[in-house]
């Protein structure tokens, strides 16, 4: 049985209406501040509500993805919503700028167009781009959203999730796969095997599969609490890819991305909202 975290008890409710959303907010505290993922049952008894109440709370939170359970353990987890509340109102302004120097340094360093993307509910929205120096440039903009399971930075994303978050994003994407290109992942069950190889590797790519001719390399951003929060991506023409791909783009992506980690680490508690 986890330890209590130090949570303090849900206020009183003083507005009629509140007593309820208090109790769904101590209970997400409770699941997020403890170390080790909880049962209901478990929640029940740290929380001190009766285990009716629990059990009615997580049920309306899984079904909106505030929460996911384990399907073998029963074990909670927080879900993929908080994660995209979150990337909306902290990646959309601090996000950008934390990574804006760095994007530079990469668009420059690479000679390619670079976006910086967060995750937004099925999809990925871009939230910056430097497009390349080079006379072909690309066709996307700031506040594009593109599918996860056909670009480098959906991918990135995706394969940085803990299982249970990975599975809730997944279910919701659409069924079948929308064929972008020829080359667009075709289903579920492929795109897990691609998403285990970048976790594996580190890194992502998108190949020709979101977009005819354009060769992309992602990789995510994790936050402190050791969630992707973000997904960078170096785009290029296939017909301009230099010889050795992962030194002229995947180092420097990496190292884009580390510096980024960096400094949301050195940042101050209340700014990271992950």
């Amino acid at each position: 049985m986890p330890k209590s975290p130090r949570t303090a008890p849900p206020p009183s409710a003083k507005v009629a209406g509140t007593a309820a959303f208090s109790k769904f907010m101590h209970l997400l505290q409770l699941v997020a501040d403890t170390p080790a993922a909880m049962t209901v049952a478990e929640l029940s008894k740290l929380s001190g509500y009766p285990r009716p109440t629990v059990y009615r709370s997580v049920a309306a939170m899984v079904a909106e993805r505030l929460l996911v359970e384990h399907p073998e353990t029963g074990r909670l987890a927080l879900g993929p919503r908080l994660v995209q509340l979150a990337s909306r109102s902290w990646g959309r302004s601090e996000m950008r700028l934390a990574a804006v120097e760095d994007l530079k340094h990469l668009r420059d360093s690479t000679g390619e167009t670079v976006h910086l993307a967060v995750p937004n509910g099925q999809h990925m929205v871009y939230i910056e781009k430097l497009e390349s120096l080079s006379a072909v440039q690309m066709n996307s903009r700031i506040g594009t959203n593109v599918s996860m399971y056909s670009t480098a930075v959906g991918k990135a994303y995706l394969s940085f999730l803990d299982p249970a978050a990975q599975q809730a994003a997944l279910d919701l994407l659409p069924q079948p796969f929308e064929r972008h290109t020829p080359n667009t992942v075709r289903d579920v069950a492929a795109l897990r095997r691609q998403l285990k190889q970048i976790r594996e590797r580190g890194w992502s790519v998108d190949d020709e599969e979101n977009e005819a001719g354009i060769y992309c390399f992602g990789a995510p951003i994790i936050g402190r609490n050791g969630v992707p929060v973000a997904a960078i991506s170096v785009s290029t023409l296939r017909f301009r890819q230099k010889p050795d791909p992962e030194a002229a783009y995947v180092a420097p992506l990496l190292q884009a991305c580390k510096s980024i980690m960096r400094r949301i680490a050195e940042t101050p508690a209340d700014w990271d909202a992950l």
